[in-house]
């Protein structure tokens, strides 16, 4: 049988990334003399993840449309032109048996250049709400994968499979590590432990939100793992200082999720779909704040999918300051509050999206 060539297309956030990356080892996992090419933004962070994760990986240079400046959009017919032009070009060059897109800027031009060209694609749609370039995309698509229910109000049902979003294996290994993450953290094991985790760059609302309860947390003597993220970690150090408190852990970054995860009684994060994914999988009682900044306000869709079948909490986050560690600590003192999110959580785990999407790109090539 002669090895496939796929293309692979997308970015943006770690939240497009790390799909595609999962899904171009699963591939190679099943034939490992396949030929993977990606095509991303220039500029954006797949131009440097990508190669680290030993892959080749071509740029377009296309931004989004800025909704808050007209004077940005000047150029985007322009820049949206020469990438479909150059986008041909790549599938000339390359010859793939198969297209797949993950949602960010270079997923549209690729898969349209795809699909004129007869190319079979694959979109991969992360959220519970449809981006308009995947609603778009997915008319010509063969396949759809999906980690939510409901999607068939964006797109041709017979062609919709349910796979959940590729997990990071290596963080939701949690078990039995509960104790060395308790003493990589210096923690009790004898307190009880939130963490709050914002993403790579962080979430100022979360940061406002627990510098708001620190004096309720330390007087429930309740621990936190607090990640600020690379934006905040400087000014929060500076305010509180290195040791603020034997309780309050203040770090920039998670480099072992791991370990963050296995620490944790419950967990409060925004509700991007990557991490709603692992979250499902370590099944752990979870408050998401979803994050108001993000396209067709996806993170709240998200997260409210969740809240339908019982399986997380919900602080909006206008309202996340004055109610967040309320609502955390009234969390950590319910037992079966906390017993009932964590098996429905559970529930929705898909862990094995990675090679589920694998095998259906096989399929269509």
């Amino acid at each position: 049988m002669k090895s496939k060539k796929i293309i692979i297309s997308g970015g943006g956030t770690g939240g497009h990334i790390f799909p595609a990356i999962a899904i171009a080892n699963a591939l190679k996992k099943i034939d490992p003399d396949t030929q993977i090419l990606f095509v991303g933004a220039n500029g954006r962070m797949e131009m440097e993840k990508v190669p680290a994760a030993g892959y080749k990986i071509i740029g377009l240079d296309i931004q989004g449309i800025q909704r808050k400046s007209i004077l940005k959009n000047v150029m985007f017919p322009v820049k949206l032109l020469l990438s479909v032009r150059k986008a041909f070009q790549i599938i000339k060059d390359f010859k793939p048996d198969a297209a797949v897109g993950v949602g960010g800027y270079a997923s549209g031009p690729l898969l349209y250049a795809a699909s004129a060209k007869g190319i079979p694609c694959l979109i991969q749609e992360q959220n519970s709400y449809a981006g308009i370039t995947n609603k778009w995309l997915g008319r010509k698509a063969k396949k759809i994968c999906v980690a939510f229910d409901g999607m068939e109000q964006f797109f041709p049902s017979n062609r919709i499979i349910k796979t959940g979003n590729p997990i990071r294996k290596e963080s939701v290994d949690i078990a039995g590590k509960q104790r060395p993450a308790l003493e990589l953290y210096k923690l009790s094991a004898f307190k009880k432990t939130i963490l709050v985790t914002g993403g790579s760059l962080g979430a100022r609302t979360l940061n406002n939100s627990i510098m708001a309860g620190l004096e309720k947390v330390i007087a429930a003597d309740v621990q936190i793992i607090w990640q600020t993220g690379k934006i905040y970690y400087k000014g929060i150090i500076e305010k509180l200082g290195e040791n603020y408190h034997e309780n309050i852990r203040i770090v920039e970054f998670l480099n072992r999720m791991d370990l963050a995860y296995a620490a944790a009684d419950i967990i409060i994060s925004r509700a991007g779909a990557g991490t709603i994914a692992e979250l499902c999988v370590i099944k752990k009682p979870v408050i998401l704040v979803p994050s108001p900044n993000v396209a067709e306000d996806h993170q709240t869709k998200n997260a409210l999918a969740l809240v339908q079948e019982n399986a997380a909490m919900f602080v909006a986050d206008r309202d996340a300051e004055e109610k967040l560690i309320n609502k955390a600590l009234e969390l950590l003192n319910d037992k079966d509050l906390q017993k009932k999110l964590s098996d429905n959580i559970g529930k929705l785990a898909l862990p094995d999206a990675d090679e589920v999407i694998a095998k259906e790109v096989i399929k269509i090539s």
